[in-house]
């Protein structure tokens, strides 16, 4: 059975077994995503983190800007780009851009501790996972709302002043890493770091939609 295949068969199996609608409700079809050029929006809101610990947008900004990337446990869009997270981290980290996974999904966090979204269980994947980057509840899905996200994984790229420079999708193929045609994110990274214009600056964000409170 080839990657393609797996890939949606878990997406079939995930979908049968939480009763989940990946499609884009209503609700989330009238919000407006952050335009290119925009400041970070709740830079300074402090969250709770894996760790136990809260923290800001701003506490993770380094020399050549910041990625934010909202995520989520179960989403099998995640699952399938998950492992390139960390190849992201790593570049970005040699890029001096710092990384923040944030989870909106409220309507699957019945607490900190019940859920498939609750911190409890965040936890659980951060350290199955191995992440070297931080992993705070976005509660109430504020900066969910506040950036416009509608699906996970949906990214979010700003330069050293707090600019929105790309935003979109990590690249053009979920389903496997060596079949990518456009490396979008990659491509903003390195382009953002030498000081260049983003040659793609947004793509489509595809995945999960983001579970609001209703």
């Amino acid at each position: 059975m080839n990657r393609q295949l797996l890939f949606r068969v878990a997406f079939i199996v995930t979908f049968l077994l939480t009763g989940v609608s990946y499609s884009l409700s209503a609700q989330q079809a009238s919000i407006e995503e952050l335009e290119l050029g925009s400041t970070i929006p709740l830079a300074d809101k402090e969250m709770i983190n894996v760790d136990d610990e809260y923290y800001s947008l701003n506490d993770f900004q380094k020399e050549n800007g910041l990625l934010v990337i909202f995520s989520c446990n179960t989403c099998p869009y995640v699952k399938a780009w998950e492992p390139r997270y960390i190849e992201i981290n790593d570049l970005a980290e040699e890029k001096e851009i710092g990384v923040v996974l944030l989870n909106p999904n409220e309507n699957l966090r019945e607490s900190l501790t019940e859920g498939t979204e609750s911190l409890a269980a965040m936890k659980e994947v951060a350290e199955d996972m191995n992440y070297p980057f931080p992993y705070l509840v976005d509660e109430n899905h504020e900066l969910a709302d506040a950036f416009g996200a509608t699906r996970t994984p949906h990214i979010y790229l700003f330069n050293n002043a707090d600019k929105l420079v790309y935003v979109g999708a990590i690249d053009d193929n979920s389903s496997s890493a060596d079949e990518v045609e456009h490396h979008w994110l990659r491509n903003a990274i390195n382009e953002l770091a030498a000081g260049k214009e983003i040659t793609t600056q947004k793509s489509k964000a595809f995945g999960c939609s983001i579970k609001r409170v209703k």
